[in-house]
């Protein structure tokens, strides 16, 4: 396939370098911690919260992915920026459990400084992109920023505030100024969610910590594991090229746009969707022959069936695969919440694994019957 062409003045970035995995690496302490909080604490305000920490948190670090997908972090300037957008990450992640508390300034001082290094790297090498952009992302970050010091209601007035802003901000130009390298952006997305689906199993031990090893523990914890095999096989098996296949089909003009749509918006459910996982099964693990509560097996089977809603999002704004296996799967998932309430954490674990299971079975032979 021949490469897509580049313009003049833009750069082509083809692989994912070791510095921008790296940088990943620090992000997904913040699912990390999202997990953690959502796990503390399964309400609905609590869920919301978390959601509305994602959207804010999501929309800078996929800013840094078209950053890097524009200008390599290939010089000592941008090395150097790169690492302080780390710390600006790490900063946000230590506050995130108290991000509605005593932390609240943390977050904002952390995100407003992950903003100002994205949107003034992005300036001095693609003026034309960010000529409108920069200013919406300063007062969103300015809204985070000064939420952060000021006590709720009015905190979470300010940060839905700044959550609309980001959203509106990039229809209000064409996106036709960025040069989108097909196989950098699957590529870095496609590692995020293979590094967050590792921190769900990551989880599973650290709901185990401290119990007693037992056969039960042990058959919880391999379907915790299986489960999320399973989900990787959704996002990645059989057809990894697929989706970077799909960009490069997409004219330039609206290449922009798609993967705004695909790898912005749709990977928020698919994130979402692993931190419900994780933290359903967090909570299930040390009773795992309980009954279990309504909370916990709606977040269990909600974490997996956000997830397939979300691929299933992913792949209809692309035109690839079959979505609607997945959609109805992800109404399965939901369906097994009773299995929880009325028997117990194992039964709905095992009930899950079989329906991403059936998905990936019904999918393989539609493809086949072709």
């Amino acid at each position: 396939m021949t490469a897509p062409e580049v313009p003049a003045g833009r750069e082509s970035v083809v692989r994912v370098s070791t510095l921008e995995l790296f940088f990943d690496l620090v992000f997904v302490f913040t699912i990390t911690q999202l997990t953690a909080v959502l796990a503390h604490d399964l309400t609905v305000g609590t869920t919301l919260q978390v959601l509305l920490l994602l959207l804010i948190i999501w929309w800078m670090y996929d800013g840094f992915a078209w950053m890097t997908n524009t200008a390599a972090p290939t010089d000592p300037v941008r090395r150097g920026l790169l690492l302080l957008g780390m710390a600006g990450f790490l900063l946000i992640a230590l506050a995130l459990p108290d991000a509605f508390g005593a932390a609240g300034w943390a977050f904002g001082v952390g995100y407003f400084l992950v903003n100002a290094i994205h949107s003034g790297l992005l300036l001095r090498v693609a003026p034309a992109a960010m000529r409108l952009l920069a200013p919406l992302n300063l007062v969103s970050a300015s809204l985070v920023l000064v939420g952060g010091f000021v006590p709720d209601p009015w905190r979470a007035v300010l940060w839905i505030a700044a959550a609309l802003v980001m959203t509106a901000s990039p229809y209000l130009h064409r996106l036709t100024e960025w040069n989108i390298s097909s196989a950098h952006f699957v590529e870095r997305h496609g590692l995020i969610v293979i590094i967050a689906l590792g921190e769900s199993i990551v989880a599973i031990g650290v709901g185990a910590g401290g119990l007693e090893l037992t056969a039960t523990l042990i058959f919880v914890a391999f379907l915790g594991l299986v489960l999320s095999f399973l989900l990787w096989w959704v996002y990645f098996g059989g057809d990894d090229s697929a989706a970077e296949e799909a960009l490069d089909r997409t004219p330039v003009a609206r290449r922009g746009r798609a993967a705004l749509h695909a790898f912005g918006w749709a990977h928020v459910p698919l994130l979402l969707g692993v931190i419900g996982l994780a933290a359903g099964v967090k909570k299930a693990i040390g009773h795992a022959t309980d009954h279990i509560s309504v909370a916990q097996a709606l977040v269990l089977s909600g974490g997996v069936a956000v997830f397939l809603l979300g691929d299933a999002l992913f792949r209809r704004i692309l035109r690839i695969g079959t979505p609607w296996f997945r959609f109805f799967a992800g109404i399965g998932a939901l369906l097994t919440v009773p299995l929880g309430l009325w028997l117990n954490a194992v039964a709905q674990l095992a009930a899950l694994v079989v329906v991403v299971a059936a998905l990936l079975l019904a999918e393989r032979r539609a493809a086949q019957s072709r």
